[in-house]
């Protein structure tokens, strides 16, 4: 298992993440596919402190929902929920945004 970490600029501070660092974990069954998505992280303005460990995160809870811990609220995410994200060059030129 490889988790890949960001922190997500546009959501945090807003919505539920008010006043919180939203920070993002997807699940990644190997490194060629915690580099697709840390590459499309990479593509998008929004996120930075991208990250691939395979390590869980300190703030990584097994669970269903999103939660705060600490000044974190965090979102765990996997390829069933957010495929494009698991799509190489998905987000590259702005592909996504059309």
């Amino acid at each position: 298992m490889y988790y890949v970490t960001m922190t997500d600029r546009f959501m945090s501070d807003w919505g539920p993440a008010k006043n919180l660092t939203n920070k993002l974990i997807f699940l990644c069954d190997s490194y060629e596919q915690a580099e697709i998505v840390s590459n499309n992280a990479r593509n998008r303005s929004d996120q930075k402190n991208v990250n691939i460990c395979s390590c869980s995160p300190r703030y990584y809870r097994k669970s269903k929902t999103d939660y705060v811990l600490g000044s974190y609220y965090v979102q765990v995410k996997t390829k069933e929920e957010y495929p494009n994200w698991y799509t190489p060059g998905f987000f590259k030129s702005g592909y996504w945004q059309k």
